[in-house]
Formats: C-alpha cells, sequence, structure tokens
C-alpha cells in the first residue's frame, strides 16, 4: 500500500467509523428518522423485525465494520461500495431538506445532503481504486486477452 493510501483510507473511514459507533449507541433515539425508510421496507419482508431501531443498528453495524475493514485497507473496492450503499437510504431519509420549513434548517440538511452525496462520490472513486500490487479486474481482463491474442498471432504465424 502506498502511503497516500495509508493515510487516505483511514482518514474516508473515519466519518463512518464514527458515525457507526454513535449509530449504535444511540439507536432508539434515532430511530424516528428510519421510520419511514421502515415502512418502506417492511412489506418487502414481513416477517423480519425490521423496526426502525433494528434498522438504525444495522446500519450503524454495516459502518463499523465497511469503515474498520477500508480503513485497514482489507477489501477496500468491496467496503468502499458498501459503505456508498448504505449511505443512500440515510442521506435521503436523513437529511430531507426539501421537508425543511424553517429556512435555517433547510439550510443545514442541505449541507449534510451535500456533504453526503460528496462522500458517496469519494467512496465510489475508491472503488476504483487500484491496489498498486494488484490490477483492477477489468485490466486484468484486458491484459489476459492480450495475452491470448499475443499468443494465438504467435501460434498462426509460426
Amino acid at each position: 500500500m502506498t502511503v497516500l493510501r495509508t493515510v487516505a483510507r483511514p482518514l474516508l473511514a473515519s466519518m463512518f467509523l464514527v458515525g457507526g459507533v454513535n449509530t449504535l449507541r444511540n439507536a432508539p433515539a434515532m430511530a424516528p428518522k428510519a421510520e419511514p425508510f421502515a415502512d418502506l421496507v417492511q412489506p418487502l419482508a414481513p416477517q423480519a423485525p425490521l423496526s426502525p431501531a433494528n434498522l438504525v443498528r444495522a446500519h450503524g453495524a454495516v459502518n463499523v465494520v465497511a469503515g474498520a475493514a477500508l480503513a485497514t485497507g482489507r477489501l477496500p473496492r468491496l467496503s468502499s461500495f458498501v459503505l456508498a450503499a448504505n449511505l443512500v437510504p440515510s442521506t435521503a431519509t436523513g437529511h430531507s431538506f426539501w421537508n425543511e420549513t424553517d429556512p435555517a434548517a433547510k439550510a443545514n440538511q442541505r449541507i449534510h445532503f451535500v456533504k453526503n452525496l460528496s462522500m458517496i462520490g469519494g467512496l465510489l472513486m475508491a472503488t476504483l481504486d487500484p491496489d498498486p500490487h494488484k490490477k483492477i479486474l477489468v485490466r486484468r481482463a484486458k491484459d489476459r486477452v492480450v495475452e491470448t491474442a499475443d499468443t494465438v498471432a504467435g501460434a498462426l504465424s509460426r
């Protein structure tokens, strides 16, 4: 891992680690914000215990686990993608500035909404970040095609 990755990955993951621990500690207090999302998800799995508090706990646990994986460089592309996907519902339900009537609260929620969008963008960019010791899957596939074409061309020219 390069020095830049050694520094950047934990910095990017820090918000998710801190936020995930905070979410796990305060799940009941945060549950009312998750109620609209719980109402959407509940019909999909009526037997599952998908209460708002449980969804908040699951969200926090995903942030802690995937954040720790990203910070330590374990499965960094997958953990970045999981964090980005996990951030989408919390951004939509937790920072719905379009529902605010107070101008100050609306401005605050808009800032957090846009901040989360920028974090999603950064995480999606991190999913494309190749490890210097292992080429990204698309590049490995392209290299394999080139090697095969060279082998076939060499065999045909004999």
